[in-house]
């Protein structure tokens, strides 16, 4: 199927598309900055221009996917702000609608979100797709994106709305705002703590959504949520728990409402939200208790070693330069090794394998393929502050190994081998890094309380894009997603570390 996704540049549709890609479809995204879209999402999808007529942008589409608006919590609800966040939802989905219903061809299924705010502050009320809306300006905001959206029935089109909670993953979302003062053991309850946390694991949402796409019983509203809600005290107990740090330090409701004003309820306000249609539907949630999701996202993981250098690789960049730390990360993907060395090689993938929150942007020309010599400029943000890196590949051996090395950048050294291995349909892949810290002397403090939490964090979000782009890559090249059958049952085995690093037995014994 040829897929259209809006939105695609946030925390959710980043994860979406290479699980789309997986599957075989072509993705093409509309995005109102193009060159931040291809930055972002890679070589394989196409990207057009929110300028573009609509008429353009659906012209040969199969499917679409709406993930489009303005982020709810950034700052405080001003008319201004409400007006954007109506215009970027509603409006928008209104004029999408209209124009599928001026076509001859049309896409046969609308996908769009819709969001847990639909039913208002509700305490712990179990709340089911056929419960009554809320409201307050959020409800109202959720029911009129839905109604924009089921408007294309009057088309012809399949449509399911998702009613997504909190979604927890790498590399942003929810979680990229707690965790610093949780990891440094200043975490606590939001307001009393009761209101419910309707939450999902955003692999669970991933695959709700490509179900979805291509089951033809996905019609209606559907919650996309966890099985299991949990209200914010327990939610902050268990992510203390798997960070090991007290959380002891909650933050008072006035505090929430100084700052954010009205955009507070989103934080002490809940939603007991449960997954009822998915569930009937036969969707199994590879995630359904808070500590599991929890365990997979930010615990501590095990697939990222951090020791001092034993020996050093023959290359002349590292003659004269320090190295003080080797990285090492084994990936094991169910995938053949032509089409991993094919996506990991491309400049163009960088991006997607870059967490959104570093603002990934490419500044030079890239070539097509790599080879020995070519220099790559872009600038990322760490933390607050955006710097340019300068990368130069090194060396080059197809299907085998390549190397690249930081000529510009925040590091005092940096030369990353990539190193791929062929075992029957399956690729062993091992990033192992060479590098030093800034600050001279002074690098090792930087390294603890900087370095290496950084380098967890880009090569956890790498394990995870990896296993959403070739999670079911054999079986999709051979067979088409059913349309009606059940959602095959995935246990937590499906976490992505488990789903890409586990070495054939012959291995591992």
């Amino acid at each position: 199927m040829k897929i259209l996704v809006t939105g695609a540049t946030g925390f959710v549709g980043r994860a979406l598309v290479p699980r789309l890609l997986a599957d075989g479809h072509a993705v093409v995204v509309q995005s109102s900055s193009p060159e931040r879209a291809k930055n972002a999402l890679g070589a394989d999808v196409e990207v057009v221009s929110s300028d573009e007529a609509w008429a353009d942008v659906l012209a040969g589409v199969d499917a679409i996917v709406n993930l489009a608006g303005e982020p709810i919590v950034s700052g405080r609800w001003t008319d201004k702000k409400k007006k954007a966040l109506v215009e970027s939802r509603v409006d928008r989905t209104e004029e999408m609608v209209k124009a599928i219903g001026e076509m001859d061809a049309r896409p046969s299924v609308l996908v769009s979100a819709s969001a847990v705010g639909y039913y208002g502050d509700r305490g712990d009320e179990v709340l089911h797709e056929d419960s009554t809306q809320g409201d307050d300006f959020l409800a109202e905001l959720c029911a009129g994106w839905e109604r924009a959206a089921f408007g294309a029935e009057a088309h012809g089109l399949r449509v399911a709305a998702l009613r997504i909670g909190v979604v927890l993953g790498r590399g942003g979302g929810a979680l990229e705002k707690m965790l610093p003062p949780f990891k440094m053991g200043g975490g606590g309850k939001l307001g009393s703590g009761d209101q419910y946390m309707p939450w999902v694991h955003i692999a669970d949402l991933v695959e709700l959504m490509r179900t979805a796409v291509v089951d033809e019983r996905y019609t209606g509203v559907f919650n996309a949520t966890a099985p299991n809600p949990v209200d914010n005290k327990t939610f902050t107990s268990a992510l203390g728990s798997a960070l090991q740090r007290p959380t002891i330090v909650p933050v008072p409701s006035f505090a929430l409402k100084a700052i954010f004003g009205e955009a507070a309820q989103v934080l002490l306000e809940g939603q007991r939200a449960e997954p009822k249609r998915a569930l009937d539907h036969g969707f199994e949630f590879a995630f359904s208790t808070i500590d599991e999701a929890l365990n997979d996202v930010v615990a501590e993981k095990k697939s990222v070693t951090l020791t001092k250098p034993r020996e050093l690789p023959d290359s002349s960049y590292l003659d004269g330069r320090p190295v003080r730390r080797v990285l090492e990360q084994e990936t094991w993907i169910d995938a053949p090794l032509e089409e991993v060395y094919a996506f990991f090689s491309k400049p163009q993938n960088l991006g997607a394998m870059t967490p959104g929150t570093m603002s990934f942007e490419i500044i030079s020309e890239l070539p097509e393929t790599m080879s020995p010599g070519t220099e790559i400029e872009y600038v990322i943000r760490l933390g607050p502050v955006p710097m340019k890196w300068k990368t130069r590949i090194e060396q080059v051996d197809p299907l085998e190994r390549f190397v690249d090395t930081q000529l510009k950048g925040p590091y005092a050294s940096w030369h990353h081998e990539h190193v791929f291995e062929r075992h029957g349909d399956r690729t062993r892949m091992v990033d192992r890094v060479h590098f030093a810290a800034p600050f001279g002397p002074l690098g090792w403090i930087a390294e603890r309380l900087f370095v290496q939490p950084q380098l967890e964090a880009i090569f956890g979000y790498r394990a995870q894009i990896t296993a959403l782009r070739f999670q079911g890559s054999r079986r999709n090249r051979d067979t088409k997603p059913a349309s009606s059958t059940r959602s095959k049952k995935r246990s937590n085995t499906s976490s992505f570390d488990a789903r890409i690093s586990a070495p054939p037995a012959s291995m591992s014994t």
